[in-house]
């Protein structure tokens, strides 16, 4: 038999790869698409069942409590204070960070509330059982008010902490009211924490990592209005307001910064879209993003956004452009949600978040820690919609 004599240009090198590293995580996702088990929160997409869930509840599992590799962010006030993470903060002491082992068990429970018997229903629930106790969480309180840790894990962790709190709050669970009941010291001081520095913030701060003003808003204003916490409600919505009410041309092409997860642009439309009125909002967001196509035509499929690809996966840093497919996958459909149904820029949202969300989930391989203890998180996020429905 004759030698067949493939040839392609170098340039394509790079979308072969892609396409390599996605097909797997793309054939989990739709292999099982007749066993969705729950509507109580439905995927983006369609391509999300229990089977694909097992992925991401791997990843939060293998992590939650897997002490090392370890970055704190701690305060030192003395040789007593020397200590390792599972003696300092020993409910949230795994998955490399504070934030993000608080955000995985988020992940654990939201995946227990949509497939209450999948495959891992019991490992999950034996995990959040030895990480969530009375005593664990005492600690945590205590450590958080401790001198100098004013600013520990603020905004980002602590509003991860209290998304964590709603949807146990959410969860008609035996086990579910226990642990919310054992986490109140804790949920109690953040909040304490953000009713005492929000007021006290006169700027935004907008950067697309963990300090992000306007993420953290939208998580703080989810869990207020699900616990009908009026003053924090409002405290909330009015600091978006302040900061943000007055903004127009967001310079979108000037991101994504290198080590961004969150979009700043998108960021603040997607907490605008929760305190201002459709009609508002369709106003507001017209001037704050009056590049995005109006319009059902080929301009709207046009690369306006482009999806990002991490140039290092095992870098801790670089990896964060993987994450920022997710969350701008989120924003978008969480901004389109928001307009009126004949609003010309839907089209472009819908398009564009469809786009972020194939990139965003075939980066969530858990290939390297350095993603994979964070991004499943991300993707269940997105893909269970939870900041559109509870």
């Amino acid at each position: 038999m004759a030698a067949v004599v493939f040839k392609f240009h170098r340039s394509l090198l790079p979308k072969l790869v892609c396409a390599l590293v996605a097909a797997p995580l793309l054939c989990v996702a739709a292999e099982g698409a007749a066993h969705q088990k729950s509507p109580e929160a439905k995927p983006s997409g369609g391509a999300f069942d229990a089977h694909a869930a097992e992925h991401f509840a791997k990843l939060a599992l293998e992590c939650v409590r897997k002490e090392y590799p370890n970055k704190i962010s701690h305060v030192l006030n003395s040789d007593a204070d020397v200590a390792p993470p599972r003696k300092l903060t020993p409910a949230f002491c795994g998955c490399y960070d504070w934030h993000s082992s608080v955000h995985g068990h988020w992940l654990l429970v939201r995946l227990l509330r949509t497939f209450p018997d999948a495959s891992f229903a019991k490992a999950a629930h034996d995990a959040l059982k030895e990480s969530l106790t009375a005593e664990n969480l005492k600690a945590e309180a205590a450590y958080l008010r401790g001198e100098g840790r004013a600013s520990f894990e603020r905004p980002y962790g602590l509003a991860w902490l209290l998304q964590l709190c709603a949807e146990l709050r959410e969860w008609e669970n035996p086990q579910a009211r226990e642990m919310l009941a054992n986490l109140k010291p804790l949920e109690d001081a953040a909040v304490e924490r953000l009713r005492t520095w929000l007021p006290k913030l006169s700027h935004p701060v907008r950067i697309g990592e963990h300090d992000q003003t306007a993420f953290a808003l939208g998580l703080i204003l989810d869990y207020a209005r699900g616990k009908n916490d009026e003053g924090l409600t409002k405290l909330a919505a009015d600091s978006a307001r302040k900061f943000f009410l007055g903004d127009t041309n967001c310079p979108l092409a000037y991101e994504p910064s290198g080590e961004d997860f969150l979009s700043p642009c998108l960021g603040e439309a997607d907490v605008m879209r929760r305190v201002l009125s459709q009609e508002e909002f369709a106003k507001w967001f017209k001037d704050f993003l009056p590049q995005i196509p109006a319009t059902h035509g080929e301009a709207a499929t046009a690369n306006w956004l482009p999806v990002t690809v991490s140039p290092d996966p095992s870098d801790p840093k670089l990896a964060h452009l993987d994450g920022l497919n997710l969350s701008c996958a989120w924003m978008l459909e969480g901004i389109a949600s928001a307009l009126p149904q004949d609003d010309l820029h839907r089209h472009a949202l819908t398009v564009a978040a469809d786009e972020h969300r194939r990139a965003g989930l075939a980066a969530v391989t858990g290939a390297h820690y350095e993603g994979g203890h964070w991004l499943g998180s991300f993707a269940v996020y997105l893909t269970t919609r939870r900041g559109i429905q509870k």
